[in-house]
């Protein structure tokens, strides 16, 4: 099945009890049981619920994997899967990663004990010299947020599998549409629904995926034990706005592969990063890996140009943090996304000060093109 029908078909898509091609939104909290000590499917939604397994059950489909578990928001599911780590454990992660899994690793798994080495992922050989006799993970983002680096995904699962550690893949930024991480050797798929896959900044979620019996497991009784589970109206919100991904993650791409190039001529910008664009190491694993390049790009305006007029003047192009919806944001990481990392960090990582991190919407790109032109000449 193609990932276009899946979306609409994949999973649960029926209501059991009535046919109902729109499963329905299951309120509740509890469920009457037949009999004592009988084997209920449904017992407490915190464990089960119809309107979240649905969800669960179709991102599991996209993703190519057999079991899913959606969460209260990406952070949840990062968390779940972070609680994978023990005291003692070793994590290799990216070094441009979201600002809020640096903090959660930084400020909250190193407290219990886990160690961490920080790395730019998209060079195997820095993977491989990080590696270290306790590692147990292998953390990657890609595209990274928010340099839009892309990691060799088999390269670097098999690094994490010959040393006996998991490799993990945040797909936030591609979504299953542009690339499916199981399929290239990743253990576990983690993702933040807020983005994408919600797509219509009205919800927040996350999810995390797997083929591996013993890790839906785990992640299983993390799930039920934490408690960060999805509501059954998000969950419900989240399935809906599922059977458009293709159709809008397809204008994501084509809106922001235009806005790439014609942002790489334009004399007020310095640099462009998007895995879209020839030239780039990047571009060359985005081929290989991926079905297409996304929508977020980041930009470098020219030094003594002022990212502060530039971001607070746009008409189309909305100031805030977060990505992924039907309409066009943009945002400056040192002082939003990643102001929770160091600033030393930040610049050592290729995380500058003016780095303006823009994510495309799905509006008309010629009014997107105008919006930008129009901020950029109010520069001058």
């Amino acid at each position: 099945m193609n990932f276009e029908t899946k979306v609409i078909h994949g999973g649960t898509q029926e209501d059991p009890a009535t046919g109902a091609v729109v499963p329905p939104i299951y309120q509740t909290s509890t469920y009457h049981q037949q009999e004592l000590g009988g084997n209920a499917p449904y017992e407490y939604t915190r464990g089960e619920n119809p309107t979240r397994f649905a969800v669960e059950s179709v991102m599991a489909s996209l993703e190519n994997g057999k079991y899913g578990y959606a969460f209260s928001s990406g952070m949840a599911a990062i968390h779940a899967v972070m609680t994978l780590l023990h005291e003692g454990d070793h994590l290799v992660m990216g070094n441009d990663v979201y600002g809020g899994t640096f903090r959660l690793v930084n400020s909250i798994l190193a407290e219990l004990g886990v160690s961490y080495t920080a790395v730019d992922t998209a060079d195997p050989d820095a993977v491989a010299a990080a590696i270290q006799p306790n590692t147990k993970m292998v953390y990657l983002e890609t595209p990274s947020n928010p340099l839009l680096h892309v990691t060799d995904i088999q390269k670097a699962a098999d690094i994490a599998h010959d040393a006996g550690a998991m490799a993990v893949v945040d797909n936030t930024f591609a979504s299953p549409y542009n690339q499916t991480p199981l399929d290239l050797g990743a253990d576990i798929v983690v993702a933040s629904g807020t983005k994408y896959l919600g797509g219509h900044s009205d919800t927040v979620s996350g999810f995390v995926v797997t083929s591996d019996t013993d890790l839906a497991d785990k992640i299983k009784m993390i799930q039920l034990s934490i408690g960060a589970v999805l509501s059954p109206q998000e969950s419900f919100l989240v399935q809906r706005s599922l059977k458009t991904l293709a159709l809008r993650v397809e204008r994501h791409n084509s809106n922001a592969q235009t806005l790439a190039e014609w942002l790489n001529e334009q004399p007020e910008v310095q640099k462009v990063y998007y895995p879209g664009l020839p030239g780039t190491p990047d571009y060359e694993i985005a081929k290989q890996q991926m079905r297409g390049f996304g929508g977020m790009i980041s930009i470098e305006l020219q030094d003594g140009l002022d990212t502060k007029h530039f971001v607070e003047n746009l008409d189309i192009f909305q100031l805030a943090e977060s990505l992924g919806g039907v309409e066009s944001l943009i945002e400056v990481p040192a002082v939003m996304t990643h102001a929770s990392i160091p600033r030393e960090v930040r610049l050592e990582n290729g995380i500058k000060d003016e780095l303006v991190r823009i994510s495309v919407g799905v509006e008309n790109v010629d009014d997107l093109q105008a919006d930008l032109a129009q901020g950029l000449a109010g520069l001058h």
